[in-house]
């Protein structure tokens, strides 16, 4: 009887790590960013979900981040629509800064199924 009992346990012990862990969008999706030159950023997101994916990207570009008279703020964003395998990218520039010294900061990104 002991040993019914001890194989009982391992087979539902088996039984339960068998089934799939459920997949989330945090799973399937991915961020990558990397500098392009010295004045943007671009930023990369991939869906490796089986479903389309809608996903939004922002950030920030500070002109001037150091002046308290010329500092000027660039609140930023783009919407991405991304079917199963691809990737899309977003830059985020300073050009707007011109000459002066800036920050590209404040960088998020989310997705969600595609509603369609």
């Amino acid at each position: 009887m002991r040993k019914t009992l001890v194989c009982a346990a391992l087979l539902g012990s088996l039984t339960a790590s068998a089934q799939p862990k459920p997949r989330t969008l945090s799973d399937c999706t991915f961020f990558d960013q990397k500098d392009k030159g010295d004045t943007a950023v671009e930023m990369t997101i991939r869906n490796a979900c089986t479903v389309p994916v809608d996903c939004t990207v922002s950030w920030r570009v500070v002109c001037a981040p150091a002046s308290k008279k010329r500092r000027a703020e660039h609140p930023s964003s783009q919407k991405l629509a991304l079917v199963e395998g691809t990737a899309s990218t977003a830059l985020a520039s300073a050009e707007i800064c011109g000459d002066d010294a800036f920050s590209i900061d404040s960088i998020e990104w989310s997705c969600q199924p595609n509603k369609d």
